[in-house]
C-alpha cells in the first residue's frame, strides 16, 4: 500500500526539527509502509546522534575515572553508530535521487576476504 493511500503519522518522540524533516519527506516522497518504518529509524538515530553531541559539547569527549584516569565517554560510540545507522538508513531509503541498490547485499560469509 502506498503513503497516498495510507496517511501516515510523524512519531511524537522525534524532535521538533526532526519531525519537521520527517513531515517533509514524506510530502517529497510516496513511500510504502516499509519505507515509512525505515525513515522512522533514520530519524531516531539522527535524534540519538544529537543528543549524544550535545553530551559531549557540553562535558568533552573525555571523564577521569575513580583511579584518576582519562576515560572516553559513552557517548562517542552512541554518536558513531547513531551516524552510521542514519547513514544506511538513508542510502537504503534512497532519498538522495539515487535509485536504490538493484541487487540485495549479500551477507558474509566464512571465507569473506579470501575470495579470488
Amino acid at each position: 500500500m502506498k503513503l497516498s493511500e495510507n496517511v501516515q503519522k510523524v512519531p511524537t518522540n522525534l524532535r521538533p526539527a526532526t519531525r519537521k524533516w520527517f513531515k517533509s519527506v514524506l510530502a517529497d516522497y510516496d513511500l510504502d509502509g516499509h519505507h515509512v518504518r525505515l525513515l522512522t529509524l533514520a530519524a531516531e538515530a539522527w535524534d540519538q546522534a544529537q543528543t549524544a553531541r550535545e553530551v559531549l559539547d557540553k562535558d568533552g569527549q573525555t571523564f577521569t575515572d575513580r583511579f584518576g584516569q582519562p576515560k572516553e565517554r559513552p557517548e562517542i560510540g552512541i554518536l558513531q553508530n547513531a551516524r552510521i545507522s542514519f547513514a544506511r538508513l538513508i542510502r537504503e531509503l534512497a532519498l538522495d535521487g539515487d535509485s536504490a541498490p538493484e541487487a540485495p547485499r549479500t551477507a558474509r560469509t566464512a571465507d569473506y576476504g579470501r575470495r579470488r
